[in-house]
């Protein structure tokens, strides 16, 4: 238990690092959560402030949950790939994803915890992670709208999961389905401006940048 509350404790502070908050008020003066979608997030950054400030956002946010749920194993007597070890990798990294979305350090409004949670798919299982991430370039390029290949990789997510790699840990496929439910969940503004046709593009390879 002790090591459950540890490690949970030092993910939820990791996570709450407000890297589009701190990036924008220290280096532009500016507060993203007050502009754009108004959300304290990578894309959001992106639009906002421009690619170079989105890709600092982008990374440490993704460094974040991948740090969160690989920390256990190397400083822990867990071996890799061991329940008692995917468990607690589990719990660190649902503290990761919480810190992002309510940071101590920002208000406890923060982003929607997709690249933290991206971060946390590939600490806990990379090869699911890559084809995540695949399928999220793939349809984000082909509709220019980053919600809803976030919506389409957190859904592949589970399946990705327990159809292509045959998990059998009750706890990570019950970690899945909740994570890609989130993901969606916290997207339902988006999905309701796709529905109308109103959801605001962006273009992976678009030159023009504001820095």
């Amino acid at each position: 238990m002790f090591d459950y509350v540890l490690f949970g404790s030092i993910a939820y502070i990791l996570g709450s690092i407000p890297t589009a908050v701190w990036v924008g008020r220290a280096k532009y003066g500016v507060d993203v959560r007050e502009h754009g979608s108004k959300n304290a997030g990578a894309t959001n950054t992106f639009r906002v402030l421009g690619k170079k400030a989105g890709k600092v956002v982008l990374t440490v946010d993704i460094i974040k949950g991948a740090l969160a749920v690989l920390m256990p194993f190397f400083v822990s007597q867990y071996a890799w790939a061991t329940d008692d070890l995917i468990h607690l990798q589990l719990t660190a990294g649902i503290c990761a994803v919480l810190g992002h979305v309510f940071p101590l350090f920002a208000g406890f409004k923060g982003g929607k915890g997709v690249a933290t949670s991206l971060g946390v798919i590939i600490g806990l299982h990379p090869l699911t992670a890559l084809i995540c991430l695949g399928l999220f370039l793939v349809v984000f390029i082909a509709s220019s709208f980053v919600s809803l290949g976030a919506i389409t990789a957190a859904i592949a997510f589970p399946l990705v999961l327990h159809f292509v790699f045959d998990n059998h840990n009750v706890a990570l496929t019950v970690f899945s389905i909740v994570l890609g439910l989130a993901v969606v969940i916290t997207h339902k503004k988006n999905i309701k401006r796709l529905l109308k046709g109103e959801e605001n593009k962006m273009s992976l390879f678009a030159k023009k940048d504001k820095n």
